[in-house]
């Protein structure tokens, strides 16, 4: 099987998010597409508020009707601590061997691939497809020029292009919003966010900032 791995804080999730998902599916001919949430991302801190079992209610909502097949994998949140990419291939292969992985990232990630951890390793493993993101010029880092391919032939250590979503969402701006949100009046959704997620939020929303009690 042909399987993509689009790994994140996901927190929330957002119609980018969704849109990547929908991309990849059709552009890399997979049989399957698996989100990952992290349990601690190596590249940026968690939100003060993180919470992971939220953080996963939120991607059930997210994805409830999406038309493709797509899964949630818990193994990063299940193994906790840092999430290391290579960990997370590592564990994949000794549990589905002879699967095909490939990894769904946006372009502002790519300039720092080649110094993930065991960067190697991950390309012994799996391939990448990379998406640009709004406003962000995409250069492959010249370690992996000779990698770039057309289309991916579910081989490791391939790096090819998605389309972008032309959608600029991001969830720390989200994350911004819902915190001011109004509630118990819901107001009007961001339009970056999906109505099940929406709906999700207003029921709990684990980000907002609650007032102090006076002393």
């Amino acid at each position: 099987m042909r399987i993509g791995l689009l790994g994140g804080a996901f927190n929330p999730p957002h119609r980018g998010h969704l849109r990547l998902a929908e991309l990849a599916l059709a552009g890399l001919d997979l049989d399957q597409l698996r989100f990952v949430p992290t349990a601690r991302s190596p590249h940026k801190a968690n939100a003060p508020d993180d919470v992971p079992e939220a953080r996963l209610r939120l991607l059930k909502a997210a994805l409830e009707g999406f038309p493709g097949p797509v899964a949630i994998e818990t193994l990063e949140l299940e193994r906790g601590g840092t999430s290391y990419t290579s960990d997370t291939l590592e564990a994949l292969r000794r549990r589905e061997p002879g699967q095909q992985w490939i990894l769904v990232i946006g372009s502002d990630q790519l300039p720092g691939l080649p110094r993930w951890h065991q960067a190697g390793r991950v390309l012994e493993l799996a391939s990448v497809a990379v998406a640009p993101r709004p406003g962000m010029v995409a250069a492959v880092p010249s370690e992996l020029a000779g990698r770039v391919r057309d289309t991916w032939s579910g081989a490791p250590g391939e790096l090819v292009w998605l389309p972008g979503t032309a959608l600029d969402a991001a969830s720390s701006r989200l994350r911004e919003v819902l915190r001011a949100g109004p509630r118990p009046d819901p107001g009007e959704p961001p339009p970056e966010l999906p109505p099940q997620v929406w709906a999700a939020i207003t029921a709990e929303n684990p980000y907002r900032e609650e007032p102090m009690e006076p002393a």
